[in-house]
């Protein structure tokens, strides 16, 4: 794997170390973090700060009541869950949001595939695979779009992204991620806000592809 270039912000990392990042957002910085040791080193460096801040914190009185549901949650028995390790180019985070299943792909055109692993109010997470040298439509953003390079790599504006790269586009962003040649780019993408797409037809079948 060539050396990561493109990295999580430090505003994404600090939201995610506190659990305050949206949690479609949060899936794409930890399968990034599984891959980046970086950005593995600044995860903790945020969490040893948190834990610095708590040890210094003032000291609250709770109720009877309340201290009593806290140690009976403690207390409740935990339901064993599966344990999800890397599969292929699929880092664990991946694996648990597939639940250990291979991807579903459905056509988009033009080759280009998805595979939607959540959705709802607050946006999207999905896969998407984009065969060598395709590129997806031009589009830009109504609010802010992650994506994250599993296999291959692909291109834009701003760069070249390779696998373990992170791309952050914002509303500012106006690009057409183009699939380099040497191989198909499979991607991790989370989205707030439907894409704004620049043409007729991608904007028709939008409410179809749920993009």
């Amino acid at each position: 794997m060539s050396a990561i270039t493109h990295h999580v912000p430090d505003s994404l990392l600090a939201a995610y170390v506190s659990g305050n990042l949206e949690h479609h957002f949060a899936l794409v910085v930890a399968a990034h973090v599984s891959l980046c040791l970086d950005c593995r080193a600044a995860m903790e460096a945020h969490q040893a700060l948190g834990g610095a801040v708590l040890d210094t914190a003032d000291c609250a009185e709770v109720s009877e009541a309340l201290r009593a549901s806290i140690f009976d949650q403690l207390d409740a028995p935990v339901a064993a869950t599966p344990n999800f390790v890397r599969s292929g180019i699929f880092p664990s985070p991946v694996m648990e949001a597939l639940k250990g299943t291979p991807p579903r792909w459905k056509p988009l055109g033009g080759g280009i595939k998805q595979s939607i692993l959540s959705a709802d109010r607050d946006g999207s997470s999905r896969l998407l695979y984009i065969p060598s040298g395709r590129a997806v439509p031009q589009h830009s953003h109504n609010g802010l779009e992650l994506t994250l390079v599993l296999q291959g790599s692909f291109g834009d504006d701003a760069g070249r992204f390779g696998v373990g790269d992170l791309e952050v586009a914002d509303s500012d962003v106006d690009h057409q991620p183009t699939a380099d040649l040497d191989a198909a780019c499979i991607c991790l993408a989370a989205t707030d806000a439907p894409l704004r797409f620049n043409s007729l037809v991608p904007r028709l079948l939008q409410p179809l592809f749920r993009i």
